[in-house]
């Protein structure tokens, strides 16, 4: 899949594609509809298959102080529209100039001169541009001037009610898993590569591998988690997604102590999958404290593996 990072990358002459363009943030079953179509127009039309990100998300840009917890960083997304078979996918920085376009200038500069689009696939409530001025009925306009056309997507239903990103999220934060897996279609995970810490599990008797988070998580406490990439099979491991306010942690980690398992994997790309809510993350009066608990968490932890086995 080739990545185009940013305006400034844009092929001199880019070959013509359906676009899609979203947050796609959890990459749901109603997101993957969506790539589906947008990979058989393409085998179709004979076209490149293409889906436009943006980092940050346009609202965590216009509202930073309104913290909305991310299900996806773009290394997952990344890697799902890999898997989807997508042959592009496109990131763009959202900043004061992108910010500023007009939904005209988007369409030209960007859909078209930039991209050359030849079909784009979105959500009939799309809006872009400066001040959201633009919306499908805009693109279906300038689509029959220019030449390019456009669809938008269905509305996919679990259980009666509209899958999407605000659903996921409130699953995976009460610990719905079973939910979660079936707004999914798979298990809910984050992809990280392991990075040194601060060797503090080590100290206390349960060394871990430590995933850094660049944005606050729809996960936030202690998990049984299934972790993959490390060997041939699966590994359980108990998770803490947070900041561990015990010993006044700054930065938000994903710190995983693997049950039954003693290696190096620093520098690997593993794969965490969210399986059972333990508890909330908490502050403990001590580090001795710390260390029961984390005990008290390994045996839940090996009782609920039967579950998922």
């Amino acid at each position: 899949m080739r990545f185009i990072a940013g305006v400034r990358k844009f092929p001199q002459q880019a070959e013509p594609c359906v676009l899609t363009i979203g947050n796609f943030d959890g990459m749901h079953r109603a997101h993957q509809l969506i790539l589906e179509r947008v990979s058989a127009y393409a085998k179709q039309h004979h076209l490149i298959s293409s889906v436009m990100l943006f980092e940050p998300q346009p609202r965590e840009y216009f509202n930073p102080e309104k913290v909305v917890p991310r299900l996806s960083l773009l290394r997952d997304k990344l890697c799902f529209l890999e898997s989807m078979q997508i042959d592009q996918a496109v990131c763009l920085a959202f900043n004061k100039n992108l910010a500023s376009l007009s939904a005209e200038q988007f369409i030209k500069n960007i859909l078209l001169k930039g991209l050359n689009v030849n079909h784009l696939i979105v959500g009939d409530d799309f809006a872009f541009g400066s001040d959201r001025a633009g919306n499908f009925d805009m693109l279906k306009s300038y689509g029959e001037q220019y030449g390019f056309t456009v669809e938008h997507t269905p509305t996919i239903l679990y259980q009666n009610e509209r899958i999407s990103s605000s659903r996921l999220r409130l699953a995976i934060a009460q610990g719905n898993f079973k939910e979660a897996e079936a707004l999914l279609g798979r298990q809910y995970s984050i992809l990280g590569r392991v990075k040194h810490g601060d060797k503090r599990g080590r100290l206390l008797g349960f060394p871990t591998l430590n995933l850094r988070l660049i944005r606050p998580m729809a996960v936030q406490g202690v998990y049984l988690v299934r972790v993959k990439g490390i060997g041939d099979q699966p590994i359980f491991g108990v998770a803490n997604v947070g900041r561990r306010p015990t010993v006044e942690g700054k930065v938000q980690l994903l710190e995983v102590y693997l049950l039954d398992f003693n290696g190096d994997c620093y520098g690997k790309l593993i794969q965490v999958e969210f399986l059972h809510l333990l508890r909330a993350e908490q502050k403990f009066s001590s580090i001795e404290a710390l260390k029961q608990q984390i005990a008290l968490d390994v045996e839940a932890a090996k009782k609920s593996i039967q579950s998922f086995l």
